[in-house]
């Protein structure tokens, strides 16, 4: 017995914050849920049950965030990072030593920046006055307004230029583990780059995949600072993700039981897009 606790003290720091900064501020939220606590106006909060968790599947409003988020997700993280980092990561591998050097300095830049900071900078590019509108009428395009138009494909494109870096990151150490012989092979017996990429390169580096994706959608479902930097949600609810709805019902208008049953909800999201990436992981070994 002595030796089993010897063998297991040095994770129990690592241990103690986890419950601590983790498990307790989640159980915290649990219990703020079921009960109809508000910031103002109230002198005592009450248990009300799965009512908050009712109201929110009854709530227009929720059902609509959770489709932006939906959108969210897999246009700015499963489409957009994946497929962009890949091939950044690709033609990175072929590029000389100054393009590499400078295109990651340009991808890391936008990674590193605040998040606020990034969301400012993507409100001037897609503003009616802003830059893109001013290169589309250089080039004798048709311009609009973009953060009222498309909302949700703005803000879902702020989060690809801000997040691309880390997938190519992670593809550019999984495709550097690959043998260059097994690629020249595949060349030298006829397949061309679209088959070496689906037959070899790919299979190789499934499981990098599967670790990206979950990354990337875990962080892209929690995002809120960008999108409320660039539209705060709108117009009207158009850009509303769960993010920035759980933020308006639970400060904005201080139904702070509301707003954290909708939290708890997200987090229940996120743990199924986990588990389902994990199961998909744990098939591959």
């Amino acid at each position: 017995m002595n030796r089993r606790l010897l063998r297991w003290s040095p994770l129990a720091p690592a241990t103690v914050l986890l419950l601590l900064f983790l498990a307790g501020p989640i159980g915290y939220c649990g219990y703020l849920a079921f009960t109809d606590t508000q910031l103002t106006g109230q002198e005592s909060a009450s248990f009300v049950g799965l009512a908050n968790f009712r109201r929110a599947f009854a709530d227009p409003a929720f059902r609509n965030a959770v489709v932006l988020t939906l959108v969210f997700t897999v246009v700015s993280s499963l489409l957009g990072q994946n497929t962009l980092g890949l091939a950044l990561a690709g033609l990175m591998r072929r590029a000389s030593r100054p393009v590499r050097a400078l295109t990651g300095a340009v991808v890391i830049t936008a990674w590193v920046l605040p998040e606020i900071v990034a969301g400012f900078l993507l409100y001037t590019f897609f503003e009616r006055r802003g830059t893109l509108n001013a290169l589309l009428e250089w080039l004798h395009l048709p311009t609009q307004d973009w953060l009222f138009t498309l909302p949700i494909l703005a803000v879902s494109f702020a989060n690809v230029w801000r997040g691309t870096a880390f997938s190519m990151l992670i593809y550019s150490a999984a495709l550097a583990e690959i043998p260059r012989e097994v690629t020249e092979s595949a060349a030298v017996d006829g397949a061309g780059g679209l088959r070496r990429l689906w037959h070899i390169t790919l299979p190789m580096i499934r499981r990098s995949i599967g670790t990206n994706l979950m990354l990337n959608t875990l962080q892209t479902l929690s995002v809120f600072g960008l999108i409320w930097a660039i539209t705060r949600g709108g117009p009207g609810n158009r850009s509303q993700t769960l993010p920035v709805f759980m933020y308006d019902q639970a400060f904005l208008k201080s139904l702070i039981g509301y707003g954290t049953a909708v939290a708890l909800l997200l987090l229940v999201v996120g743990a199924l897009f986990s588990a389902v990436y994990l199961r998909l992981l744990r098939e591959d070994t």
